[in-house]
C-alpha cells in the first residue's frame, strides 16, 4: 500500500479527521510512519522494537471508531504491558522477559481510540534517568542535534515525534520523564494529575505515586483529546484524580479569562538556570501579561531542602522492589546484571527504613498541601522548562561510581519537574522558544491539582499566538 505524502503536514486530530472524511486510508497513515521510522531512526535510534506487522494486522482486523482512528502510534519500552509483546524496561536483565499476557488498560484505551500500535521506543534502564542511553539498545541522540540527549526516560518517544516519524507517542513521567523529553525535542509534554490515568490492572501507583502515564505530541489539542481517551479509574484504584467538568478538547480554543500568573525561577535545589532558559521564560511572561493576563513573580513557600532527598527515598526504595520483579528470573537482578547507577540506587533504598519511607511520603503530602496554599492565590505557577539546553550524550551517566554526583547532575539538569510529581500537580511544557543555535527551549506551565484545564486554555492560547508546527529540525526537513 502506498503511503500518504502530506503525512507530516498533520497532528494525530488531523490524520484522524482525513481518515473520516474517507480522504486518506489508516494502511496508507502506518506506511508513511513506517517510511519515516527507517529512513531517520538510523540517525536517532528512537525506535527499539519495530511492531510493523502487528500493526498492520490491527488495521486488517478493523479499528474501533475513535478519536485516532488510524493514526501510527508507538509505545514506550516501560510501564505499558501490550499483549503478544516484550516490554524489556530498558534493561539487559529484563531482556529475556516473556511476552506480556495481556494489555494494560491504559493500552486498551488507547487501542479504542484507534490508534494503531507499530513499534516500542527506547527508554533507559527501569527509567531511573532523565537520558536515554541504555547499555541494551544504545543512546537515543536530539533530532535537533545528535550530540545531544533527547532526555529521557522517554527519549525514544521524543526523539521519534521530533523527527516526525509520527505525531505523537506514549510517555511516562516519575519525575519528568515526559516533561525534560519535550522540552529537549520540541514538543508538547503534559504530566497530568496523579491517577488521571490509571495503572490497572497491574498496579495502583508507580514510583509511590510519583509517575504517571501520557505522551509527547506536537500539539496541545492533541495533548488534550488522548487525555480525554484515556483518563478515568480502573478498578481497584488506591485513589482518583476528580473528574473534569467537560472533555478536555473542549478547552483547547476556550477562553481563559484573566489568569492569576506566577512565576518563579529558582529552582527547589538551588541549580543554576542558563541564561537561554532564563529568556524563553521572560518572553513567555510578556505574552502572557500582552494576552491580558496578572503576571507577577513569586517563588512558592515550600520546603525546598527536602524535594531532591524525599524523590531520592521513593525512588530508591522502589528500585530495590523493580530490580526482585523479573517474571521469570524467580531472583534479584545481581550487580553485573544491570547498570552501576540502577544498583548503587538499590543500595540506596536497601538502607530506607520504613520509618523513613513513611516520612517521605508525608513530606510530598507537606509539598502538596504548601502548593494548595500558593494556588489560592495563583492560577498557574511557570517556570523554566529545564534549567540548560539539553546537555551532551555521555554526561548523565548510567555508568558512574558515584551515585550521588549522577543525581546532582540530573537535577542540575532538569531540577523543575520532580517537584510537580511529589505534589501530583499535573504540569504542562510548552516549546514556546529557541536558543541562539537554534534549539528548542520550553517553559513549563502548572496548576492546581485536578486542574488540567487551565492549562489547556492557556495551552492553546500560548500556542495560537506564538506556534511552533513548522518548527522542525533539519533531519525532518
Amino acid at each position: 500500500m502506498r503511503a500518504f505524502r502530506d503525512y507530516e503536514q498533520y497532528d494525530a486530530l488531523g490524520l484522524a479527521d482525513l481518515v473520516r472524511r474517507g480522504k486518506v486510508k489508516p494502511g496508507e497513515l502506518l506506511e508513511a510512519a513506517i517510511e519515516r521510522v527507517e529512513a531517520r531512526n538510523p540517525s536517532v535510534n528512537a525506535v527499539v522494537m519495530k511492531l510493523y506487522d502487528y500493526g498492520r494486522q490491527a488495521i486488517a482486523d478493523g479499528l474501533p471508531d475513535g478519536p485516532f482512528r488510524g493514526v501510527p502510534y508507538l509505545m514506550k519500552d516501560l510501564t505499558a504491558s501490550i499483549a503478544g509483546v516484550r516490554m524489556t524496561r530498558g534493561s539487559k536483565f529484563f531482556a529475556d522477559t516473556p511476552p506480556a499476557a495481556a494489555d494494560s488498560e491504559h493500552v486498551k484505551r488507547l487501542r479504542r481510540a484507534g490508534l494503531v500500535i507499530f513499534g516500542r521506543t527506547n527508554t533507559c534502564e527501569l527509567g531511573l534517568s532523565l537520558t536515554c542511553e541504555p547499555r541494551l539498545y544504545g543512546p537515543t541522540r536530539n533530532p535537533w542535534d545528535p550530540t545531544r540527549i533527547a532526555a529521557g526516560s522517554s527519549g525514544g518517544a521524543a526523539a521519534a515525534v521530533g523527527a516526525r516519524m509520527l505525531p505523537m507517542a506514549h510517555a511516562s513521567d516519575g519525575f519528568g520523564s515526559i516533561r525534560a523529553p519535550a522540552a529537549c525535542c520540541g514538543l508538547v509534554g503534559l504530566k497530568p494529575t496523579r491517577s488521571r490515568n490509571t495503572f490497572a490492572p497491574f498496579a495502583g501507583e508507580g514510583l509511590g505515586g510519583l509517575s504517571t502515564e501520557h505522551a509527547v505530541t506536537l500539539s496541545v489539542r492533541d495533548t488534550a483529546a488522548l487525555l480525554d481517551a484515556t483518563r478515568g479509574a480502573g478498578p481497584g484504584d488506591p485513589y482518583v484524580a476528580p473528574p473534569p467538568a467537560r472533555p478536555y478538547v473542549e478547552e483547547v480554543g476556550a477562553g481563559p479569562g484573566t489568569l492569576r500568573i506566577a512565576w518563579t525561577a529558582a529552582a527547589p535545589n538551588g541549580a543554576t538556570v542558563e541564561a537561554e532558559c532564563l529568556r524563553v521564560l521572560a518572553e513567555t511572561l510578556r505574552l502572557c501579561a500582552d494576552l491580558g493576563h496578572r503576571v507577577e513573580e513569586r517563588d512558592p513557600d515550600i520546603d525546598r531542602a527536602v524535594v531532591v532527598p524525599t524523590f531520592l527515598t521513593l525512588a530508591s526504595a522502589n528500585t530495590v522492589v523493580n530490580l526482585a520483579s523479573h517474571p521469570t528470573a524467580g531472583r534479584p537482578a545481581r550487580e553485573d546484571e544491570v547498570e552501576r547507577v540502577t544498583w548503587l540506587t538499590a543500595k540506596l533504598g536497601d538502607r530506607v527504613t520504613a520509618a523513613d519511607y513513611v516520612r517521605a511520603t508525608q513530606a510530598a503530602h507537606r509539598l502538596s498541601r504548601q502548593m494548595a496554599a500558593f494556588h489560592a492565590g495563583a492560577d498557574v505557577l511557570l517556570t523554566p522548562g529545564l534549567a540548560t539546553l539539553p546537555v551532551k550524550l555521555g554526561w548523565i551517566d548510567m555508568m558512574m561510581d558515584d551515585v550521588e554526583e549522577y543525581w546532582r547532575r540530573v537535577f542540575t539538569f532538569s531540577p523543575f519537574t520532580v517537584w510537580f510529581n511529589l505534589t501530583g500537580q499535573p504540569a504542562l511544557v510548552l516549546p514556546l522558544g529557541t536558543s541562539d543555535e537554534g534549539l528548542p527551549v520550553s517553559v513549563q506551565l502548572v496548576a492546581r491539582f485536578g486542574d488540567e484545564a487551565t492549562l489547556f486554555r492557556l495551552g492553546a492560547q500560548l500556542e495560537a499566538a506564538r506556534p511552533w508546527f513548522d518548527r522542525k529540525p533539519a533531519l525532518a526537513a
